[in-house]
């Protein structure tokens, strides 16, 4: 018997009974649905959290702490080593933050700016890395900076009135006033005019502020060329005692960089470029291994849910069962014809199973499509709910649930195979049946 053939049987037995094909196919669509939305909301937890975390900065930012030398752990972090670290494989750029060694006092048409002080950062690095803007762009021009979102904060803390926004300075011109020690032992002050042109992210923590004035390379040559030392830093007078000792580094010394920063291209490349780096004796930390757990914990999580939709998709099945029994059994005569005209016990067999096997997928692609209707819904309704019944509000790409085409594929696969399973052992009835009685209608 043909393929053709098999099928067109199987298609004309299942119009004779559609009410029970219905119930049949509305039991399986319901647990493969049931299936994929539960899974979903794992996924969608996942999604909203884990991967935002992901592309934060914080994930793929790897700290570089020193390097091993002489068994012993060298602080330093020099331009060689900064060329290094940015001619590692996917690592997307390296950055460092460096303060300003002496109080730059900023004002700004004559107003005092609450600044705990400034530091030098290297923009373009800060553009790859994806420094968070609250107003305004990062400098692309010489003598710009970016001030921190909460510098024009009243230094009294007793204050309640609440502080003018920063962003209102962008465009404004803020005077650097730099100072060092001249060869008589006076001090000397020259002003150094730079162009506001952004202002930094809020920080995330309410106690937390950001007062800081970031410059740029440009601006710190100017401070250098003035002060004649690294990072703007004062010389000591020679009536200090040890002053010629510990003088600060001047600007032919090596130059020594802070807080560095390699920042990978992707949270998943991570891990091997703390390896390749620890190869070469450098000391690092990032967050990854801390978000491998949270990753565990979502796995469990799905796996769990999954589980337990499984379970529905096995109930179903014994609707599957029930039907293919009761098609046997109505079909005996039928089946007794294709063995007296010579039909192979494979071809019997293969016929149920075609049968078992449609009523399966009908019910994976219903449920499937049910499942993401009732995903879109849960992610658009439950926002309003949680909004209009706790007061809070959800952020706008959270997602609740989430339906990975792979996900969808695995609750098809399985709830064909549980198809097939109830459905082989009628089938193997089927072929036992006797010629004879079933001719007689006596099974």
């Amino acid at each position: 018997m043909k393929f053709i053939d098999q099928l067109r049987f199987v298609r004309q037995n299942m119009k004779k009974n559609k009410t029970r094909l219905f119930m049949t196919v509305l039991a399986t669509a319901m647990g493969c649905s049931f299936l994929i939305v539960l899974a979903s909301v794992g996924f969608g937890l996942q999604k909203s959290i884990v991967d935002k975390i992901v592309g934060d900065r914080m994930v793929t930012a790897i700290e570089i702490h020193g390097v091993r030398s002489n068994d012993r752990i060298n602080q330093v972090i020099d331009e060689e080593k900064i060329k290094y670290l940015r001619s590692v494989e996917h690592v997307k750029t390296v950055t460092y933050r460096n303060y300003i060694l002496q109080q730059l006092n900023p004002t700004v048409e004559g107003i005092a700016a609450n600044s705990n002080g400034a530091v030098n950062v290297d923009f373009e690095a800060e553009a790859k890395a994806g420094f968070d803007l609250s107003a305004g762009k990062l400098p692309q021009n010489p003598n710009e900076v970016v001030i921190g979102f909460n510098i024009r904060k009243a230094q009294d803390d007793n204050n309640l009135k609440e502080a003018p926004p920063a962003k209102e300075w962008i465009g404004k011109t803020m005077n650097l006033e730099v100072k060092k020690l001249a060869e008589d032992g006076k001090e000397e002050t020259t002003s150094i005019p730079v162009t506001i042109v952004g202002v930094s992210k809020k920080p995330s923590r309410e106690w937390d502020t950001d007062t800081m004035v970031y410059i740029g390379k440009e601006t710190l040559a100017v401070i250098e060329d003035f002060t004649q030392t690294q990072w703007g830093a004062m010389r000591l007078s020679d009536k200090v005692e040890g002053a010629k000792d510990n003088q600060p580094p001047g600007l032919q010394d090596p130059r020594q960089y802070n807080s560095v920063q390699a920042i990978a291209d992707g949270a998943n490349r991570v891990k091997g470029i703390v390896q390749k780096i620890s190869d070469k004796g450098y000391f690092s930390h990032s967050i990854v291994n801390e978000l491998e757990q949270v990753n565990l914990v979502f796995l469990i999580m799905k796996i769990g849910l999954g589980f337990i939709g499984t379970i529905a998709v096995l109930i179903a099945s014994i609707g599957i069962f029930n039907t293919m029994t009761m098609a046997v059994t109505e079909r005996s005569q039928d089946i007794g014809i294709m063995k007296a005209i010579g039909a192979h016990p494979s071809s019997i067999r293969r016929i149920f199973l075609l049968e078992s096997s449609i009523i399966g997928l009908l019910g994976a692609f219903i449920g499937t499509l049910v499942a993401y209707i009732i995903s879109f819904a849960v992610n658009a309704g439950l926002p309003l709910i949680i909004e209009g019944f706790m007061n809070e509000k959800v952020p706008s790409d959270f997602r609740f649930s989430w339906i990975p085409p792979y996900l969808a594929i695995i609750a098809c696969v399985i709830s064909l195979g549980v198809a097939l399973l109830s459905g082989s052992r009628p089938a193997k009835r089927a072929t036992r049946i006797d010629v004879l009685r079933a001719l007689r209608r006596d099974l």
